[in-house]
């Protein structure tokens, strides 16, 4: 192990605690998943069979072992998502402060900075919908387009409408003054909670690393900060464990940006309470490591007002309403459809007018003449109306060849665009033609592994 690091992982967390800690970074890391409470019911999974609970996610569950999940239907479906067991915890932070956001005349306005590809902005969204129903609109913001991409399929396969996928630097956001209530900023760091995964990152480990990641955090924060109203709560974190990213970083924020410090949960076991807030250390915990703390803006513009949008019905809005549950403002971006929930299109419209817009809302479909060809985000939107497509249960071989884009029959379905049941949860649509199916499976998310 790099001996700079070492003394660096024992300033932080102790000196008593190093041993335990090199122990755990030196084991094999583990595997956790979280469901999808907006399409968990009544779907049994076998990957759970043996699993243990995060403690700080209600949703969370530390796997046996790692399973294939590229060729589990479920996954594609958004009925859950992979992510670390001590990630999870930046969640368990938020939740523990959305109490705070309670009594506002208008949706709750969250941004996740750094979101790619996607676990603390799922996690975020079920929270917010949990806590405030439809009346939240989440921003999830990665400046890099490939990873950006990523991120607005995972948001896609999640399935909550009330989300908007951004490609922005942090400093762009500087036009929108104000308008957000919480910012969640998973910042960019040295990685250290990555140790396990890659052994020639701790070789390359060093304090001018630590520095230069420390200066681009302060850097990121600083450009956002305007962003967040006064009073609005502020949670940062990083996966890496040294104090000059962590405990440092917090503390400049509170003294220059202007903050406090309001904690997060620090009562279970293993977790590490430091001068700011938690770090989660392999050998203490089960991840791969995680910081997290919450401040509190003292200081800044009040809250950004924005005037309610009216829906003005056309044919096309029309159309559209009868695949939902909730009413929904539509546009087209390009030759898809968008569906965004009437509740936030103000807060969506203003969005896009100050930021480059990756995906808003839900992807209803494609026009082909007076004929709508549906995209797949919208058989796996929560939002969905029962009853809006024929239907059509397929077993897991099934499935796998959908999702592979094979070609399928469905001999006893009707004759018009069908939506694929796996389990009793929407998979996507083909066009049965009897004889055969047009797959309309995006080519962009097929499996691309051998599923025989």
């Amino acid at each position: 192990m790099n001996a700079a690091f070492e003394a660096s992982l024992s300033e932080a967390i102790g000196k008593d605690r190093l041993e335990q800690a090199l122990e755990g970074l030196s084991q094999p890391a583990s595997v956790s998943v979280r469901l999808n409470p907006s399409k968990k019911e009544g779907v049994h999974l076998p990957i759970l069979d043996g699993a243990v609970p995060v403690p700080w996610s209600e949703h969370g569950f530390l796997l046996k072992e790692r399973p294939v999940f590229t060729l589990h239907p479920l996954f594609h479906s958004g009925v859950y998502y992979v992510q670390d067991s001590s990630a999870m915890f930046v969640g368990e932070a938020v939740r523990s402060k959305l109490p705070m956001l309670h009594g506002l005349d208008r949706p709750v306005r969250v941004l996740d900075l750094c979101a790619a590809p996607g676990g603390k902005t799922t996690d975020l969204a079920a929270s917010l919908r949990t806590e405030f129903g439809d009346g939240f609109v989440l921003v999830a913001n990665e400046v890099m387009h490939n990873r950006a991409t990523i991120l607005a399929d995972n948001v896609g396969r999640w399935g909550d409408p009330n989300v908007i996928v951004t490609s922005a630097d942090p400093k762009a956001f500087a036009r929108l003054e104000g308008f957000f209530d919480l910012i969640v900023a998973d910042v960019p760091c040295s990685g250290e909670g990555m140790f396990r995964k890659d052994e020639e990152a701790v070789a390359q480990w060093s304090p001018d690393t630590v520095a230069l990641c420390a200066s681009r955090q302060r850097r990121i924060v600083a450009d956002v900060w305007p962003a967040l109203r006064s009073e609005g709560i502020f949670v940062y974190s990083t996966c890496t464990f040294n104090r000059e990213e962590n405990d440092v970083n917090t503390r400049w924020i509170c003294d220059e940006l202007g903050a406090e410090n309001i904690g997060v949960p620090d009562e279970y076991d293993g977790l590490i309470r430091t001068s700011e807030g938690c770090s989660l250390v392999p050998g203490f915990v089960p991840g791969e490591g995680q910081f997290c703390s919450a401040m509190k803006k003292t200081c800044g513009p009040d809250s950004m007002c924005v005037k309610p949008l009216k829906i003005k019905p056309d044919a096309l809005q029309s159309m559209v309403q009868k695949f939902f549950e909730i009413p929904v403002c539509t546009r087209q971006k390009g030759d898809m459809i968008v569906a965004v929930p009437a509740v936030i299109a103000a807060e969506a419209g203003l969005v896009a007018s100050a930021l480059p817009v990756i995906a808003s809302g839900c992807a209803v479909g494609q026009l082909k003449g007076k004929d709508l060809v549906p995209d797949e985000d919208l058989a796996l939107c929560t939002a969905l109306r029962k009853g809006a497509f024929a239907t059509a249960s397929v077993d897991k071989p099934t499935a796998l060849a959908f999702l592979h884009k094979d070609p399928i029959v469905l001999t006893d379905a009707p004759k018009s665009i069908v939506m694929l049941l796996y389990k009793g949860v929407p998979l996507g649509f083909v066009k049965n033609l009897g004889n055969r199916t047009n797959n309309l499976h995006p080519q962009s998310r097929r499996i691309r592994m051998e599923i025989k």
